[in-house]
């Protein structure tokens, strides 16, 4: 109950800021003319590199008399939002014309910043009232490094509130920085605002917009579906054969049953001693199990929140926050499903298993967070979290997840659910006969996760290019149908795998059902290397750190969720068949 009802907190306080939060001084941003409307400079960076960002003043910008940085919550801090005012003087309703914001000299250290930044193609990020704005800080033409030093607004209002706002660059105001010659420099601004009759409630739909033009979303659509349809057709394909191949050893092992006791078994019947024989190493299977569990219930509360609209662009840190609460929130899941499992394998060491459970996918990341968060600092880049953050992150883990992973172990242990096996297993196991080398784990896993990828590949691209790029992905109801589907697609080729192993007389299935089902996310992973290196514009050693090691624990968690899925629906078909023949 304590949990659903934090949870219950979670949603309310993020539809909250959806429509808008607390911002300077008017908390519903309704302003009167030449009321003051909140700008904040947020970071500069390489455009190609997402991750490497840093604060706006570590640029020779005209810094305010104070930095007067504004309070952020957790998930605009883990997005690498580091806020301050700015000097600009955008009052509402009130045209500026070449505006000075200050006069400064440029010193040789400033100069090489500035050209710097320069040659890496850096933008800036600001926010005035909530809405994003951005800008390039200078560029090269003809090996000329030329600094942009005026900026315009174009501000649009409806009644008495801000509907959107756009910056440009003035050529005629450019300064050149090719040199070293200390300069002086004048930064100036002018501001133009605008009547339009956009609702102030439809103001972000601009941004949705931004990323994929109509003919791109008909072919995004177009492409998706004709995805799907191939998958399922190829799937309802392959469950036909099962069927009739499964109906076909039904009808012969019933007659067997009416044979001579003295026939030879063969097939699957032939291992009903042996195929519910509990795995090796069980505690680290049921930690698997436990934690898939609880990255599945994670990734359906995400979509649950995406559905309602909670993620809508630019809905600063609110992805980060859901997932890290959530994440809390679920530890309970993982102890329960871990424990109770372990417990009907017969397992006798539980506090070794929750130890398992809690470090299985937090022990890798930690250790990933570790490694980036101090090339972060070595850069000084805004990726770098506070002491803070991190204090608030350990409390989270130490006052809400572990207290609940170890309360959901404790109630796993306890429960009385017992193994169902329609079988009883013999004393010893049963020697597996020599098997071709495409029936090995391996291939069998190569098999298995292609025809998953495959749903997934279109998708793929479009939510990289959200994540390590500068596009907005808002059709959050085909990705859950995608969703849908993948774990639709994974568990019936896991099934299917599984039958074909059986059938050739192999029981070792338990692992081999959580290795083929997983391996989809082997798969992402290698696509990761492909959108690197073909499809982004992604350099320096932090981002390609940033990028490998932070999709190296998400494909591990992939690995990690779909593994259990596909384990799950193996457990099912194979108690199945083993329920609907005589097994003595």
């Amino acid at each position: 109950m304590a949990s659903s009802s934090v949870l219950a907190l979670l949603v309310v306080t993020l539809l909250v800021s959806q429509q808008g939060g607390v911002s300077g001084s008017a908390s519903d941003h309704k302003y009167k003319e030449g009321d003051e409307v909140p700008l904040y400079a947020n970071k500069v960076g390489p455009f190609n590199n997402p991750s490497e960002t840093y604060r706006y003043f570590d640029l020779p910008f005209c810094p305010p008399d104070s930095l007067n940085e504004k309070r952020e919550d957790l998930g605009e801090v883990l997005n690498g939002d580091r806020m301050v005012h700015a000097r600009y003087k955008l009052g509402f309703l009130k045209d500026k014309d070449a505006e000075r914001l200050c006069e400064t000299v440029l010193r040789k250290e400033d100069l090489q910043k500035f050209r710097m930044a320069v040659k890496n193609d850096y933008y800036f990020q600001m926010y005035y009232d909530d809405l994003p704005v951005w800008g390039f800080v200078g560029k090269i033409d003809s090996g000329k490094y030329t600094l942009f030093t005026h900026v315009h607004f174009d501000i649009f209002y409806n009644g008495d509130r801000v509907i959107e706002i756009t910056v440009a660059t003035d050529p005629k105001f450019a300064k050149d920085i090719t040199d070293d010659t200390e300069q002086k420099v004048v930064f100036t601004y002018s501001a133009k605002w605008k009547p339009v009759t956009t609702p102030f409630d439809r103001r972000m739909e601009r941004y949705s917009k931004y990323s994929f033009l109509p003919q791109h979303l008909e072919i995004h659509w177009f492409s998706i579906i004709n995805s799907c349809v191939t998958v399922l057709l190829l799937t309802g394909f392959l469950a036909t054969i099962l069927m009739r191949v499964l109906k076909n050893d039904f009808i012969k092992y019933s007659r067997d049953e009416e044979a001579p006791d003295d026939q030879e078994e063969t097939g699957w019947k032939y291992i009903h001693g042996d195929v519910f024989r509990y795995p090796p190493y069980k505690s680290l299977f049921c930690a698997v199990l436990g934690t898939g569990s609880q990255l599945l219930a994670l990734a359906i509360f995400i979509f649950m929140l995406a559905l309602v609209g909670v993620f809508y662009p630019y809905n600063r840190g609110a992805l980060y926050t859901a997932l890290v609460v959530i994440y809390a929130l679920t530890s309970g899941i993982a102890g329960y499903t871990a424990s109770s499992f372990y417990k009907q394998l017969e397992g006798d060491n539980w506090v070794r298993n929750i130890i398992l459970t809690a470090g299985l996918f937090c022990g890798p990341l930690f250790l990933v967070f570790c490694f980036l968060n101090t090339v972060a600092i070595f850069y000084a880049a805004n990726a770098a979290l506070p002491f803070g953050t991190i204090l608030v992150i350990l409390l989270i883990w130490t006052l809400v997840s572990s207290p609940l992973l170890i309360l959901g172990g404790i109630a796993g242990k306890n429960s009385r659910a017992e193994f169902q096996a329609p079988c009883r297993t013999t004393k010893y196991p049963r020697d597996v006969p020599a098997l071709p080398w495409y029936r090995r784990t391996l291939p069998q896993m190569a098999m298995a996760g292609f025809l998953p990828f495959s749903a997934i590949y279109i998708e793929l691209y479009y939510i990289f290019a959200s994540i390590w790029g500068h596009k907005v992905y808002i059709i959050a109801s085909i990705l859950f149908i995608v969703f849908i589907i993948l774990i639709i697609v994974t568990a019936f080729i896991t099934i299917a795998l599984t039958y074909f192993q059986l059938a050739v007389e192999d029981h070792r299935w338990w692992w081999r059902s959580v290795l083929c089902g997983g391996s989809t996310g082997l798969f992402i992973f290698g696509y990761c290397f492909y959108y690197y290196f073909a499809r982004s514009e992604m350099t320096g050693f932090m981002q390609t750190s940033y990028f490998f090691g932070y999709m190296s624990c998400v494909c591990f968690g992939f690995f990690l969720m779909l593994g259990t899925i596909g384990f799950r629906a193996s457990l099912l078909f194979v108690r199945h068949i083993y329920r609907s023949i005589k097994c003595e």
